[in-house]
């Protein structure tokens, strides 16, 4: 299990771009963090979330 913004997802051995495609996140709109580090854009293709990683995803909103 990933534990993701503090909840637990079968989530494992995707890539975190898979894993916000099938969540219906917009990739240009958020930032991810695995295990205390942001994981740049570039890389969201190839790193690979792993059983007992902790993730936070943050979504930027627009406002005025």
């Amino acid at each position: 299990m990933v534990i993701i913004n503090g909840n637990a997802a079968d989530a494992a051995g995707k890539t975190v771009s898979q894993y916000l495609s099938q969540t219906n996140y917009a990739k240009n709109r958020v930032a991810v963090e695995i295990n205390g580090e942001i994981v740049p854009k570039s890389q969201y293709e190839s790193t690979i979330l792993n059983d007992g990683d902790s993730v936070e995803i943050v979504g930027f909103v627009g406002g005025g």
